[in-house]
C-alpha cells in the first residue's frame, strides 16, 4: 500500500517534467549538433538531397564543416580571371581579383562578393574562430583570419580598379581561407 498517494503522483509529475525537459534539451542539442549551418538559406535541402548532389567530399566539407588537406585543393593555385562560386548552390561568392596567395595552403581572397558571404562565430577546436558560409546555401567554406598584414590590395582599391582607376597595394587585415572543394569556377 502506497503511504502518500499525492506525493508519488507529485513525483512523477516532477520526474515526467524533468524528462520532457530533458527530452527537449536533447533535441535542440540534436537539431543545432546536426545542422549543416547555423543559418540556413532559401536554397536549404534536406541532407539526403545535399548528399545526392554532391560528392562525398563535398559533403563532409560544406554539410559538416570539414577542411580538405592543405595543398591539396584544385584551386589554391588557380590563377584564371572568372568568378568562383559556391560547389553546393553555384551563388557567386568571390572574385578571381580578391584571390592572393597567402602560402597557407588553400586558397585565399581578402574580399567576397558583398552578401554572398555570411560570418559566425565558432567555436569548435577549442579556440574562437570566425567561420564563413555560403549566405544562399549555408555551405561551409572556411574561416577568416584578420590582422595578418599581407600586402594585397585593399577591397577599396578593388573597386578603383574595376572602373580603371589605377590599382596600388596596401595592407589588407582579412584573409578568407576557403576550401577549394566548397567552390566551383566559371572563367570569364
Amino acid at each position: 500500500m502506497i503511504a502518500n498517494p499525492g506525493r508519488l503522483l507529485r513525483y512523477h509529475r516532477s520526474i515526467a517534467s524533468f524528462t520532457s525537459i530533458r527530452r527537449a534539451s536533447l533535441l535542440t542539442f540534436k537539431s543545432r549538433f546536426h545542422q549543416s549551418s547555423s543559418v540556413m538559406g532559401a536554397n536549404s535541402k534536406s541532407e539526403g538531397e545535399w548528399r545526392a548532389i554532391l560528392s562525398p567530399e563535398q559533403f563532409r566539407i560544406l554539410r559538416q564543416k570539414g577542411t580538405e588537406a592543405a595543398n591539396t585543393g584544385n584551386y589554391n593555385h588557380h590563377d584564371t580571371p572568372g568568378v568562383y562560386g559556391c560547389a553546393g548552390c553555384g551563388t557567386p561568392l568571390y572574385k578571381s581579383s580578391t584571390k592572393f596567395n597567402s602560402g597557407c595552403g588553400w586558397p585565399a581572397f581578402f574580399d567576397a562578393i558583398p552578401g554572398a558571404v555570411s560570418r559566425h562565430e565558432d567555436r569548435s577546436m577549442f579556440m574562437t574562430r570566425t567561420e564563413i558560409t555560403c549566405t544562399a546555401c549555408g555551405g561551409h567554406l572556411g574561416h577568416v583570419f584578420k590582422g595578418e598584414g599581407f600586402d594585397t590590395p585593399s577591397a577599396l582599391l578593388s573597386i578603383l580598379h574595376y572602373f580603371d582607376l589605377g590599382l596600388t597595394t596596401s595592407t589588407v587585415d582579412e584573409r578568407h581561407c576557403v576550401n577549394s572543394v566548397s567552390l566551383n569556377f566559371k572563367e570569364e
